[in-house]
């Protein structure tokens, strides 16, 4: 891959179209999941089918296996509950209630490239303060994604986030960040839901970046659940994750991780 005075990958025209391909996959297996979400299934049979549904595109799970230091993911997919941040681990005991919320996580390998994204989702009828939180935090994604252009920085990303969430009394994930993507699932740069315009790593055409807002309805402290995994917000308070796998253009950012049609 070319490189342009920096260690963050720049994608050819032939590997844009194979992450194109990771990401629609990734966005249709989201997407299939997130149908099934209703009160009384429980998060293995989730997972379960989206190791299915994965396998059906000749893909295989970016997470399955992931390893950090002696640990091993054992999940395809991540479903984060409640007040679990990311990280969450499908369970036969982990069954969904109405009012509940969701995060679907899917992260594909396809052809070599990785295609991933996120979206959480109400279990049933929430409450309309959880629903705001979920409505903020998508919106937040797409202000970031509009500062994903040439000429700017990592840094006008992220102020987009803290900005749009903080200034609307909600608080930032600050122990986990977004991340460049593209044959691997963590590339530079990072990219942290806070900081300063102007700021960080120059962004130019032909990056791809998974832009992922974390967002608590309470504190915004995390601590980390017995598996080794799951992270959990340290006051218990809902929290939501969105993201999408971006292309930087020679004009507006595109959304790689779209369904196909």
């Amino acid at each position: 891959m070319l490189r342009r005075n920096t260690m963050i990958p720049i994608k050819s025209a032939d590997e844009i179209q194979q992450m194109r391909e990771s990401c629609r996959i990734a966005a249709c297996v989201l997407d299939e999941i997130t149908r099934m979400v209703a009160p009384g299934i429980n998060t293995y049979d989730l997972d379960q089918e989206g190791k299915r549904l994965i396998a059906s595109f000749g893909a295989h799970s970016a997470c399955f296996g992931y390893r950090v230091g002696s640990r091993s993911y054992p999940a395809y997919t991540c479903l984060s509950v409640n007040e679990e941040v990311v990280h969450g681990i499908g369970s036969l005991h982990r069954v969904l209630r109405e009012g509940d919320i969701i995060t679907i996580d899917v992260c594909v390998v396809y052809r070599g490239f990785v295609g991933d994204n996120a979206r959480t989702v109400a279990v049933g009828t929430a409450d309309p303060k959880i629903i705001a939180l979920l409505r903020t935090t998508e919106e937040a994604l797409f202000h970031a994604i509009e500062q994903a252009r040439e000429g700017n920085r990592v840094g006008d990303v992220s102020h987009a986030v803290q900005q749009y969430c903080e200034r609307r009394g909600y608080s930032i994930i600050r122990d986990f960040v977004g991340h460049g993507v593209g044959r691997t699932m963590h590339e530079d740069p990072q990219i942290p839901n806070f900081g300063a315009p102007g700021r960080g790593d120059r962004l130019h055409p032909g990056m791809t970046l998974a832009i992922e807002p974390m967002v608590a309805l309470g504190r915004p402290e995390i601590e980390m659940c017995e598996d080794g995994w799951t992270a959990v917000t340290r006051d218990r308070a809902p929290s939501a994750h969105y993201e999408h796998t971006v292309l930087l253009t020679d004009d507006r950012p595109e959304i790689l991780t779209i369904p196909k049609k």
